[in-house]
């Protein structure tokens, strides 16, 4: 498909709720996961009332991906063409994401719109099924997740989303929130994983963000990494063009290796400022506890004076 085809403005797709008895399909689209720990984790959603279905990319290894490309693509696509699973739940992330997005029949998923859910590796896929069939997708915990025995609540909670219920604000209630860049934005929420947004630049799935809120995390980056890569987004002019961005959790993202750094806090604060966006961080959105899951491509507003993430349906 082309460059221009993913441009074209797409109505979102909000996916249908689920009910009691429904399936969920487990997939791992990325790295191969510890098939024990994501069969544990899968009683929480049997425990809402839900089937599960395991595809075979659970029990899959091929070096550090879950089974070659095509089969863990071709694996996507079936669940999305299957009218006896109603949503989709990626079991982990890892790497390779991005080495399966050609191979997806983007056609089928915007004609079998349903529930699609990870997080970190999952980006590139949130990203592209979002600029090629317009669905919502959510980036919310990975089942590996939930098999911890001290599950935060909240992480728990917003696996209530595949119901139907509606998506709550997000305020200080939740977690303490920092003005960076005053302001008001709205738009549809992109993003995800900083590392991931910077692998789709100058790609066919490279990430639109004209008129959005911008949504960034990550994890076990050193502070120069995050500097790189919001270089290269400022650059692209990403971080400018976006309505807003929303600053999630960055795991573990201290200075390590180097003596002398800048801290996380000095780079964020930099690129916001460049930016000139209306920006807010202390979102526990990412590699963190509690996990929020919250929709992609959803339409929302971020107000930095009721220090407020509002999201419409």
């Amino acid at each position: 498909m082309s460059i221009e085809f993913e441009r074209v403005h797409l109505k979102p797709i909000y996916p249908e709720p689920l009910g009691a008895g429904d399936t969920v399909g487990i997939i791992a689209p990325a790295s191969p996961g510890d098939a024990a720990r994501i069969t544990k984790a899968a009683n929480y959603l049997l425990g809402l009332g839900l089937q599960v279905q395991f595809g075979e990319t659970v029990y899959s290894e091929y070096g550090y991906l879950a089974g070659e490309d095509q089969d863990r693509a071709d694996e996507l696509n079936a669940m999305f063409a299957n009218p006896d699973i109603k949503a989709i739940v990626c079991a982990r992330g890892g790497y390779g994401t991005a080495r399966m997005a050609d191979l997806l029949d983007y056609e089928l998923i915007q004609r079998h719109p349903k529930f699609f859910w990870g997080y970190s590796d999952i980006t590139f896929l949130h990203n592209a099924i979002f600029q090629r069939t317009g669905l919502i997708t959510f980036h919310g915990p990975m089942l590996t997740c939930l098999a911890s025995d001290l599950v935060d609540p909240l992480t728990l909670e917003g696996f209530k989303l595949l119901f139907g219920k509606d998506v709550p604000s997000y305020t200080e209630a939740i977690s303490p929130l920092e003005v960076l860049i005053p302001g008001t934005g709205a738009g549809p929420i992109v993003g995800g994983n900083l590392s991931l947004l910077v692998t789709t630049l100058g790609t066919p799935y490279e990430i639109d963000t004209t008129g959005k809120l911008l949504l960034i995390e990550d994890i076990d980056e050193e502070p120069y990494r995050i500097d790189r890569m919001l270089n290269q987004l400022l650059q692209a002019g990403k971080l400018t063009e976006a309505a807003g961005i929303i600053v999630g959790d960055f795991h573990h993202c201290d200075p390590v290796k180097r003596a002398s750094s800048l801290s996380l806090d000095e780079v964020i604060r930099h690129y916001m400022t460049k930016a000139g966006r209306p920006a807010v961080s202390g979102f526990r959105i990412g590699h963190c506890s509690p996990n929020i899951a919250i929709p992609l491509g959803l339409p929302a507003l971020l107000d930095t004076n009721r220090k407020l993430l509002q999201f419409g349906r």
